[in-house]
């Protein structure tokens, strides 16, 4: 009876050992990760996707290493620019991890190593740069700190992918002053397209006037025409001007008439001699 019972204990503890061997012999790895497995402290071939084994009791430890797109944000990094303009600006990266091995022999950290890379290029390259690069050339700055970080963590096995500015934060002063430099632009913009308009405007009058010199039909025309829309409102009060041929001859120098003197008279015998008054000028308009 005891024999029995010393039967089942062994064959349960068996049964539970080979379970709990099986357990850590057995590993299985998703279709996005690997395994790098070290064998007594040796690197040998990754493992996965799916079901793989290794030896237990410590002889083999496997590493499981994501190779999905990791978005990494990079906290507000405090900058002053090339042109002396302190601003906060924070970035996001996407990296990959395209050698396993390598993110996990060459680096102690890989996420960390690339978090601490992506804030001192932040920096670096922000601080070469002008605060109007900043605002207005923000693809060229991406790209630059893509290829600068992708080119430092090579070595490690990761692929840098797009590299974007977040949000750049000025001061209320700063700010205030960019404000006022897009309304004088504005301003400027404004008055250089008032300028030209009428330098066209005076250029079409001038061809026009030009024309109508040529043709004096033209011109009545065009007269009768500013004539009929003055009067097209019944309470305008309308001013009609005079052609200067018409009054022209009403300008001319006035031709002043000569006195008429009458004939002095001989008196017979007498000596007396008679002056006639002179005669009434006629009438010169002026």
């Amino acid at each position: 009876m005891n024999a029995g019972y010393f039967q089942v204990a062994v064959l349960s503890l068996l049964g539970m050992g080979l379970v709990m061997l099986a357990a850590s012999a057995i590993r299985i790895a998703k279709e996005y990760e690997r395994g790098v497995v070290f064998r007594l402290g040796r690197l040998i071939p990754l493992r996965g996707p799916g079901l793989f084994f290794i030896f237990p009791f410590g002889v083999d430890r496997v590493r499981m290493v994501d190779l999905r797109v990791i978005t990494l944000e990079v906290p507000q990094q405090e900058v002053i620019t090339s042109d002396n303009v302190t601003v906060k600006v924070n970035a996001v990266i996407f990296f990959q991890v395209k050698d396993a091995q390598a993110a996990i022999v060459r680096v102690s950290n890989y996420m960390e190593a690339t978090s601490q890379i992506a804030q001192t290029t932040l920096r670096a390259v922000l601080g070469q740069s002008s605060l109007d690069e900043l605002l207005g050339g923000r693809d060229k700055i991406n790209g630059k700190l893509q290829t600068i970080i992708d080119g430092q963590t090579e070595p490690w096995g990761i692929k840098v992918g797009p590299v974007e500015l977040k949000d750049a934060q000025l001061a209320e002063s700063m700010v205030r002053a960019l404000a006022r430099q897009a309304e004088a632009e504005r301003e400027k913009r404004a008055k250089i397209i008032a300028t030209e308009g009428e330098f066209q405007a005076a250029q079409v009058l001038a061809n026009a006037a030009e024309i109508i010199s040529t043709q004096p039909a033209a011109l009545a025309l065009r007269y009768m025409q500013t004539l009929l829309d003055m009067g097209s409102n019944q309470n305008s009060t309308i001013v009609f001007p005079i052609p200067v041929e018409l009054i022209r001859p009403l300008l001319a120098a006035p031709v002043p008439m000569r006195a008429v003197e009458a004939p002095r008279a001989s008196a017979n015998g007498g000596g007396e001699s008679s002056v006639a008054k002179p005669l009434a000028l006629a009438p010169v308009v002026r």
